[in-house]
């Protein structure tokens, strides 16, 4: 065993110096603990494993003494992937702690923007386009809606930014997305080699192309002066996948290549490049979102990301996604006027300021509101105003009796009740558990009135 853990044969071993079989660096020190040994017999181990032919060895000496002969028992252990486990070990825990930490962030974001959203739409409903502020309010909105997307990368981080998954078809999505990239980078040449038997996956459409944009845009920045992007797809399986830091579910999967000419990251920084907020661009050109969110949509929709680089030789991202044999289907956003309607709903939000702005939309719409700023309020509205509420919109985040238990009890009470869940969070986690009991809808804030009433309108037609 011996003879293949330090690359010598027996005879080598046999016919050498014991300092032989350590590294240079460390003979000295070695030389020194063998001489202590004999002098103060004790067993003991090198601090920290030795790198021998690209793998960790770890060396215990356990000295045995006689009348005759002092021995010494070295006995080696390759460790190797004990220490890759541990490095996989530390690496999860790392994101998942950060995860956890940019998704309560987002989340409470989020609120923020549905106050300052909802009160914006509703003086534009009384703001014709001539009013000297009427621009104002739109710059206002337009930045509530910049605001969004930032705390949809965090969520994407934290893996709480899927919100419609459905069977997609990545060849296209890739082409559509590149050569929208293209025509806003003229002076990087775009390169693909779209596999034709690709494969579907199972994925948020929207939240792929922020990946697939997220990495064009990281890719351009590491080539401000120009250069050439390579698109990459095909199918493969599990077996074929070697990764550092995970060990892939059995299955087929679909990986995307995306490679560019830039130039490149150096080892310091590649380990860090998926953490929140880390940038090594200049001040005020970039938040460090990006690649965060690239990362956690990946690992939120079951995938695995990789990146190699070496600093002035480009880098490769490699991203490998559950292949599904389900046909793909497109998304559309709806669209429309915004409809007056009739009828009676249940909202329940426990920040006052989101109930309140929430009434109004309701209000200006046309129902009758019967606001709750609790779980247990909501409950005993309900059973009071059984006959007359249409409709529940529940807030899913609460203190003290959270959207799932409010949800489960208003069933017990009425098992024909239609709710619409709401949340700063995305679709995923506890809201899919919600959905999958029932729940007739989901709406993410910060929303505007128009994709309210069509949320709403579409619950209640069915």
């Amino acid at each position: 065993m011996a003879t293949s853990l330090i690359h010598k044969t027996e005879d080598e071993i046999l016919s050498s110096d014991v300092l032989d079989l350590f590294p240079e660096s460390v003979r000295e020190s070695i030389r020194k603990e063998f001489q202590d040994m004999s002098l103060h017999p004790k067993s003991m181990a090198l601090d920290s494993p030795l790198l021998i032919e690209g793998r960790e060895i770890s060396f215990h000496f356990l000295p045995v003494l006689d009348e005759l002969e002092k021995t010494i028992i070295i006995l080696l252990h390759d460790v190797s992937e004990k220490k890759r486990m541990e490095a996989q070990l530390l690496q999860a825990q790392k994101m998942e702690a950060i995860g956890t930490l940019a998704g309560g962030v987002a989340h409470d974001f989020n609120n923020l923007l549905m106050v300052i959203q909802g009160n914006v739409s509703l003086i534009l409903l009384d703001t014709p386009p001539n009013h000297p502020h009427h621009d104002m309010l739109k710059v206002i909105e337009k930045q509530v809606n910049s605001g969004s997307k930032l705390t949809s990368q965090l969520l994407g981080y934290a893996r709480k930014g899927r919100y419609e998954i459905k069977p997609i078809n990545l060849n296209s999505l890739v082409e559509e997305t590149s050569e929208v990239f293209g025509r806003t980078r003229k002076n990087i040449s775009i390169h693909r080699d779209l596999a034709p038997d690709l494969l579907t996956c199972e994925a948020d459409q929207g939240q792929i192309q922020q990946v697939l944009m997220n990495l064009f845009v990281n890719a351009a920045d590491a080539m401000p002066m120009g250069g050439d992007l390579y698109l990459k797809t095909n199918n493969m399986t599990y077996k074929e996948i070697k990764g550092r830091f995970y060990t892939p579910s059995p299955g087929d999967y679909l990986m995307l290549t995306v490679s560019d000419s830039g130039m490149g990251i150096d080892s310091k920084n590649l380990d860090r490049i998926f953490d929140p907020f880390f940038t090594t661009k200049g001040l005020g050109r970039g938040t460090g979102l990006g690649l965060a969110s690239v990362y956690g949509i990946i690992k939120g929709h079951e995938g695995y990301i990789e990146v190699e680089s070496d600093k002035g030789r480009g880098a490769t991202f490699k991203i490998y996604l559950p292949a599904s044999r389900r046909h793909a289907q497109h998304i559309e956003k709806p669209t429309g006027p915004i409809p007056k309607a009739v009828g009676s709903i249940l909202l329940v939000d426990d920040e006052k300021a989101v109930l309140e702005v929430g009434e109004k939309f309701l209000k200006v719409l046309g129902y009758k509101v019967f606001p709750a700023q609790d779980g247990d309020e909501a409950i005993e509205t309900f059973k009071k105003y059984l006959e007359s509420i249409d409709l529940v919109i529940l807030d899913m985040i609460m203190p003290q009796m959270g959207g799932g238990e409010v949800y489960d009890q208003l069933k017990q009470i009425s098992p024909q009740v239609k709710v619409l869940l709401s949340s700063g969070y995305s679709i995923d986690g506890e809201a899919s558990n919600i959905m999958s009991r029932g729940c007739n809808g989901f709406i993410q804030k910060p929303f505007d009135i128009l994709q309210l009433s069509q949320s709403i309108r579409a619950i209640l037609v069915r």
